[in-house]
């Protein structure tokens, strides 16, 4: 039924609120899981001097470290547990990529957390679950995690 699950992650615990009932389908469905880290491009600094584009390339290659040693160990706790997990690194607008790449994995779910904002901070932030939603074809497993005060 669900033998590929793409499992977008931010980093935040809250994000990670998803990841008890991924767990649960995999073991009883033999899911493989595909954790994802969609990585945003920085806006482009503009300044006459090259110095600022420096840092932000820079900034981008830090972010793509930090997001490897994030989803390698998430895939190495969930391969401890005797779960087929792999990793994925992608970049580019958060919603479209996560589609591009659930499209690309010909995955069977997309399993993700929904923040749960409201009222202005909704419309602020946008709501990235809502995006997928609303434009997959896809089944979409959404849970709503609580404020952790975190990310």
């Amino acid at each position: 039924m669900y033998n590929k699950i793409l499992v977008p992650l931010d980093g935040s615990g809250r994000a990670e609120a998803i990841l008890k009932h991924v767990e649960i389908l995999a073991r009883c469905l033999g899911s493989q899981i595909i954790f994802l880290r969609v990585l945003e491009p920085l806006p482009p600094l503009i300044d006459p001097g090259e110095a600022p584009v420096m840092l932000n390339v820079e900034e981008m290659k830090r972010e793509a470290e930090e997001a490897e040693r994030y989803l390698r160990a998430r895939q190495g706790e969930w391969r401890s547990m005797g779960l087929d997990a792999r990793t994925r690194i992608a970049q580019g607008p958060i919603v479209k990529t996560i589609l591009d790449v659930a499209q690309a994995e010909d995955v069977d779910l997309i399993a993700m957390a929904s923040h749960g904002r409201t009222g202005l901070a909704h419309l602020f932030y946008g709501s990235v679950a809502l995006g997928v939603l609303h434009r997959t074809d896809r089944p979409v497993l959404l849970v709503r995690s609580i404020d952790d005060g975190g990310r």
